[in-house]
């Protein structure tokens, strides 16, 4: 219900659609268009913030440390939370009702963009089932993995296989299916497809449930810090035992991401 009064953006590349361009002139053209609309919802699909507007879809990528806080005028920040806007606020959106958002990355990995109704279908084609959804089954599982010499860890990193999972919940998927990191997609079997699949959506619901993982800088909501984190059998934990086996678990790169696994317990 909220309209937008006034966008500050401090870190241009990070409200640039073209990089190789003068980043100035786009992140000002978003300022002068988001200027005056009405804010009609929020949600989500796969990693991206999605705030409806009355014109357009204003869309957020966090990227690794990305954090976006709303904070009412003269509201003081609950416990360890900073004082905003700090030095890490590089977009402000200046709301109606004495409201701001605060787009806060250290980093500086995170991404706005302002799209058009056509452009947002452009925007998010490339994207799978929702792992939550019963639009994900393990028939759409299999069809992302078919033919894929790919690893399953490279596979399910790829949003176009399931959309929204990340490094932490795919290396624990992994674990709780008993499946090795580099194994290649097309090699899994019914039997291993449907371990999968079961392993995937155990493990989010109970991240959900626990409200998300805190490693460093990750609040929920409510600005508190997740709870998953203290549940974790794998991601992290290099070089200790395995709560399976007790074999030492390992640490390596697997698609370019850090990738922790036991080298006993997933074949």
């Amino acid at each position: 219900g909220c309209r937008i009064i006034r966008v500050q953006v401090r870190a241009p590349k990070m409200a640039a659609t073209r990089l190789h361009q003068d980043l100035r002139p786009q992140a000002s053209r978003l300022a002068r268009e988001l200027k005056g609309r009405k804010i009609l919802g929020l949600r989500r699909r796969a990693k991206y913030l999605l705030l409806e507007l009355d014109r357009g879809l204003l869309v957020f990528h966090l990227g690794m440390t990305g954090q976006i806080f709303v904070v009412r005028r003269d509201e003081r920040p609950a416990g360890n939370l900073p004082a905003l806007p700090d030095k890490h606020t590089h977009i402000t959106l200046e709301l109606s009702q004495g409201v701001s958002l605060h787009f806060r990355d250290i980093r500086k990995f995170g991404r706005v963009r302002l799209l058009t109704l056509n452009e947002q279908k452009q925007h998010f084609a490339h994207l799978g089932p929702e792992p939550m959804s019963k639009a994900f089954t393990i028939e759409s599982l299999k069809q992302g993995l078919t033919g894929k010499a790919a690893s399953i860890k490279a596979l399910l990193l790829d949003q176009k296989t399931v959309a929204g999972l990340g490094n932490i919940y795919v290396d624990e998927a992994l674990f709780r299916a008993r499946l090795r990191p580099q194994t290649a997609g097309k090699s899994l079997t019914r039997p291993q497809l449907k371990r999968l699949y079961q392993a995937i959506r155990e493990v989010l619901a109970e991240a959900i449930r626990l409200r998300g993982t805190t490693i460093s800088d990750y609040y929920d909501p409510e600005s508190r810090r997740g709870g998953f984190q203290t549940r974790l059998r794998v991601y992290g934990r290099g070089g200790e035992p395995c709560p399976r086996c007790g074999h030492a678990i390992l640490k390596g790169v697997v698609a370019q991401r850090g990738t922790h696994w036991c080298p006993k317990c997933q074949k």
